[in-house]
Order: structure tokens, then sequence, then C-alpha cells
């Protein structure tokens, strides 16, 4: 397991000065041997000379929200996330990654949901990469490692919750949007950890019905809506003759026996439960006529 450690860096305005200074008194060193016919002294100051011009390969720039992972040879030396201009050792390999915070929009999935309705999700991740060795090390393309573990979490989550809620107390995709979300946020950060990122926030984007049962289904969420609803009325109507067959016993305003409370309790039921208007009808007769 790689960890990501700071790598040994030198100024690099400091070695912009020193190099070239280095590079000129080299110089002159050379053209002093050759003056003297010093051939020992002239091949020293030309090796001299070489590996300060490698030494220059090594000046590198570190832009904001810009990292360089360096390797030497194979073995990792480390990590620049500092932004500014440094040396490091000119024969490592550099290769830079960015540190920017990105968002990923994936494709609109079919899948099943946790009753077998086929369902149409799609799901939004804000995403960085935090850990740079793991990044580079741990997955081929860490990029890519982020879109498909992305849209495997998804899948499983619509597979793990329904679309809508039949029971009270139910979680599913429709109803419960900021669970959902964590939960998908929690899933793909598990899948993520080991490429060295962290998700900054996930979200589903686009959640529908198959086309096939879109219609079907909309009859259902319809017709269960009419029946919540007509419970409502119904509890209501129940409570409002309860309490109209209180204030009359209450005033004593008329006396009901059982048979005539009940066709009174129906009439007030159809007529507060009735989804159409009611026609009156006056009863020009007696009491009990």
């Amino acid at each position: 397991m790689f960890r990501e450690k700071k790598a040994g860096t030198l100024s690099g305005w400091m070695m912009l000065i020193a190099l070239p200074a280095a590079l000129i008194a080299v110089v002159i060193l050379f053209a002093g041997a050759i003056k003297d016919h010093d051939g020992i002294r002239a091949v020293q100051s030309a090796v001299a000379f070489v590996i300060l011009l490698i030494a220059l390969f090594g000046l590198t720039v570190v832009n904001p929200n810009e990292a360089v992972v360096a390797t030497l040879f194979g073995t990792y030396l480390g990590s620049i996330k500092t932004p500014g201009f440094w040396w490091i050792n000119p024969f490592s390999v550099k290769k830079r990654i960015s540190l920017k915070v990105r968002n990923f929009e994936s494709s609109k999935l079919k899948v099943n949901d946790h009753d077998g309705n086929p369902i149409e999700i799609g799901a939004v991740v804000v995403w960085r990469v935090m850990e740079t060795a793991e990044a580079i090390f741990h997955v081929d393309d860490y990029d890519n490692f982020v879109h498909v573990q992305s849209e495997s979490a998804l899948r499983n989550l619509a597979t793990s919750h329904p679309y809508d809620a039949h029971n009270d107390g139910q979680m599913s995709l429709r109803s419960h949007t900021v669970e959902i979300a964590a939960n998908l946020k929690s899933e793909i950060q598990a899948r993520l950890l080991q490429a060295g990122v962290e998700v900054i926030e996930s979200r589903i984007s686009h959640l529908a019905y198959a086309p096939e049962i879109a219609s079907a289904m909309l009859q259902r969420q319809q017709a269960s809506a009419i029946v919540a609803a007509r419970t409502k009325i119904v509890e209501g109507a129940v409570g409002m003759v309860e309490m109209a067959l209180a204030e009359l016993s209450k005033k004593q305003i008329i006396q009901l026996d059982e048979e005539r409370k009940a066709a009174m309790v129906s009439n007030l039921l159809v007529v507060l439960c009735s989804d159409r208007h009611t026609q009156p009808v006056i009863n020009a007769g007696t009491l009990n006529h």
C-alpha cells in the first residue's frame, strides 16, 4: 500500500540562481584548463558542466490545485502539493495530477428497484483527489475508476430500495431523497477509498419509471392518492357527523330514535363524502312522514 508523503525539494528560485552561476564557473575553469593544457582538470570541468546541465531539468512548477508525483527508477520519492517553483531530482519521473473539485454525471441507468419494477435512474457525483500516491499507483485510471464505481454503487442502491414506499416508515427512492443521497455518498466513498478519492457530494439527478410501465405506475399513483384523499374525507365526515349528533343531543333540539339516527348519519355521509354537489330534498310532511 502506497501512502502519500512529501517529496524532498529545494527552492527553484535558489537553484535557478545557483546552477547558472555554477555553469559559468565551470566554463571558466574549463577555459583555464585548456589554456594550461591540464587535461585532467579539463575533463573534470566538462563532466561537471554536463551534470549541472542535467540538474537544470530538475526545475518544476507546481500550479494551484495541482500535485506532482515523483518516482526514481521505480521508487516513489514523494508528492509536491505546495504551489510554487521547486527543484527535485532531475532523474525522477514527474507525473502531474489535478486536485481540483470535479463532478461526474452518470448516464441514465435502467435497473429494477427493490420491488422488481424497471426504473431509470441517474446521479451526479462531486469528487476530488486527496491521496495522490493512491490515485496513481493503486488504480490504473482513477478518472475511469470513479465513473465505473459510481455507476455500480448507483445500481446497487436502486435495487436495494423501492421507487415508492407502500408501507409506513419504508425508505423509498422518491420520498427519502436526503437519506438516499447520504447512502449513495457513503457507498461510493467506500468504493473509491482505495483510489485516494474523496466524495464531496452525491445526489440523484434523474428518477423515473421505465417507459413501458410509466403509464400503469402513473395510474397506480393516482389511485393511491385518491384512496388517501378519500380516507381523509371519510375521517373528517365521521367526525362532523359525530359532532352534529352530539350537539343535537346536548341542546335537545330534536329527539331521534335509532332508525332516524341511522338515516341522518347516512344522509350526512352522502353529503360530506360525495364528489359531486348534492341536491337537497325538502320534506314538507310531518315529523314522522
